[in-house]
């Protein structure tokens, strides 16, 4: 359920009918039901009350905006941000600074300094480099890091090649047959603490086998460590849970995953510790279009929205596919190629797809928008930078303002030598 529905031919954002955001915001335009955000948040949270002691840290990449952040927080998510920006963010919204775990390759000496004056949780260390700078670092403000190693278990996730994050020739994680060393090398360095693994191989997956064999492989590496005196008390299983694009598909649910997660790792006597994005957000939001033209084209004809890529690049990065509907349909289907304006080939989220019969002035939505859509905005061909807006059953607000143009070009600057 995603409270995006048809009453009276209209689709409506929980109680709101998307033709009076569109009238009072403009188009395009993001658009999030709190009500689905809610209640994805409780049904992950829930499912893994199967399993002893665990910590959930929202994937703040996903959707970064602070009213979503916001609604989280209230649920007792903590966050996994993978930069200074993304930590400014977790804290602001209010999430609490030991619920927040800082991922990423590329930690900033800044970066980390910041994190150890807020008091984050975890750091998730990609390196034994970095997990040497951060314990230096930690040492001369007179603290000790908690930190877990991050490991790149070589296991294939089954999902798009630009989205997958535990094959051996990936840039994520230490690898796995060296683990064990770094981790006791890094165990006994004055300034850090080593509390346990951090894995994630992938997002948007389909199969939960891949998880699966990747837990495997890390608890025996676990169990390795454990063995050789080092204490594991922590272990971070990463997020990857996939959502249905496209009308039909089908996914693993919450309740499967926590099932397979209590099977493997019973009796790992550990905090359990998951980063969520997509399954949590992906189904939250849409994103509302209007058609500017329908062209005529060699094989169809091309439905020509005001929407880009720019505003939503999952298409041309991925050739991912969004569900595209109008908001009010007449019950009449075309097939058609779906563009954007921005002049590149790749402006394109649809060829030949079979959809709702629109013509110039209607509004649609490209669904399943709410991870990854608005936080990968930007303003190619000096478009503005899209909006966004919260419903709440009747009441709607903008969340994130369109950055105009104007805006933009004030921030930048001529210098001197190029005057006169």
């Amino acid at each position: 359920m995603d409270h995006f529905e048809y009453r009276d031919g209209v689709l409506h954002a929980e109680d709101v009918p998307l033709p009076a955001i569109a009238q009072a915001v403009g188009t395009p335009v993001y658009v999030y039901a709190r009500a689905t955000l809610t209640r994805h948040a409780r049904v992950f949270r829930d499912a893994l009350a199967v399993l002893p002691r665990v910590k959930i840290a929202f994937a703040v990449k996903s959707n970064p905006n602070l009213a979503v952040l916001r609604v989280l927080a209230a649920e007792g998510y903590g966050a996994d941000v993978v930069s200074g920006g993304e930590l400014e963010r977790a804290l602001t919204a209010g999430m609490a600074a030991d619920g927040i775990v800082f991922s990423g390759v590329g930690k900033t000496e800044a970066e980390m300094r910041r994190a150890l004056e807020a008091g984050i949780g975890q750091f998730n260390l990609e390196s034994e480099e970095e997990g040497l700078e951060l314990a230096a670092l930690a040492a001369s403000l007179g603290k000790v890091a908690p930190a877990a190693l991050r490991v790149n278990p070589d296991v294939d996730a089954g999902t798009h090649g630009k989205i997958s994050t535990g094959k051996a020739e990936n840039k994520f994680g230490v690898p796995f047959d060296r683990a064990a060393a770094i981790y006791a090398r890094l165990a006994e360095t004055p300034g850090i603490a080593m509390r346990g693994l951090a894995l994630h191989i992938g997002s948007q997956l389909a199969k939960l086998e891949p998880l699966e064999q990747a837990f495997t492989k890390v608890g025996g590496l676990m169990r390795a460590i454990r063995a050789a005196g080092h204490a594991v008390t922590h272990m971070d299983l990463g997020g990857g849970v996939g959502v249905p694009y496209r009308e039909g598909e089908v996914f693993p649910q919450p309740a499967d995953y926590a099932a397979m997660v209590e099977r493997v790792t019973r009796g790992w006597d550990v905090t359990l510790m998951f980063e969520p994005g997509r399954v949590i957000t992906g189904n939250t939001g849409v994103l509302v279009t209007r058609v500017v033209r329908v062209k005529e084209g060699a094989s169809h004809p091309w439905v020509v929205v005001d929407a880009a890529m720019n505003d939503l690049a999952r298409p041309a990065l991925y050739d991912a596919w969004h569900d595209f509907a109008a908001v009010t349909p007449d019950g009449e289907r075309f097939t058609a190629n779906i563009v954007g304006p921005i002049c590149e080939s790749s402006d394109t989220f649809a060829m030949a797809r079979d959809i709702d019969r629109v013509a110039r002035g209607d509004l649609a939505v490209f669904r399943t928008a709410g991870a990854y859509g608005a936080t990968m905005a930007n303003t190619y061909n000096s478009r503005p930078l899209v909006p966004e807006v919260m419903v709440d059953g009747e009441r709607w607000a903008v969340v994130a303002d369109r950055i105009d143009p104007a805006t933009i070009l004030a921030a930048e600057r001529v210098p001197d030598f190029l005057l006169g």
